[in-house]
């Protein structure tokens, strides 16, 4: 399963004015609000912030996953953003995310979910495509972002 199978242009927040880690993670989740794929669009916000409570998702270099299952959802789906001033998320490295990708599955698809995770720490790990995203100032100028790295970086995979 490839991002780009499961982030819809819609989804994708290219200036966020949220000023903390919940409000943010409120304002992706709430861009499922219309989506067919969702269930219960608050039941959906309640299972990533109870994930969040467990450990933070913000995994360092100003980028964070928040992620969690939850049978709110009929398939996994997934929301990016990009802040404007850039938010404490309790990082790993203690540095302030601008950059949110935000995964929700289903609880029976945990294989796939944690695929994507891999995956997508991977692309996030690479310094010139972080740039590219904190750069960029359209949704569809995101998506290619996304839709170019992972053919690059995974075709051969």
């Amino acid at each position: 399963m490839k991002i780009c199978e499961i982030l819809k242009v819609e989804s994708i927040i290219p200036s966020m004015n949220s000023t903390d880690k919940e409000s943010a993670i409120k304002e992706l989740v709430y861009s499922f609000k219309d989506d067919p794929r969702v269930k219960d669009v608050d039941e959906v916000y309640h299972a990533v912030i109870e994930r969040e409570k467990i450990m933070s998702t913000g995994v360092g270099k100003g980028f964070a996953i928040p992620h969690a299952k939850t049978n709110a959802v009929n398939e996994i789906i997934a929301a990016f953003g990009k802040l404007d001033t850039p938010i404490d998320f309790q990082s790993l490295d203690d540095q302030p995310v601008k950059l949110i990708f935000l995964l929700v599955g289903k609880e029976n698809l945990v294989g796939p979910h944690i695929k994507l995770l891999s995956r997508l720490s991977r692309m996030m790990n690479l310094d010139e495509f972080r740039e590219n995203l904190a750069n960029a100032k359209t949704a569809e100028e995101i998506y290619n972002l996304f839709e170019t790295e992972e053919k690059q970086y995974f075709e051969n995979s």
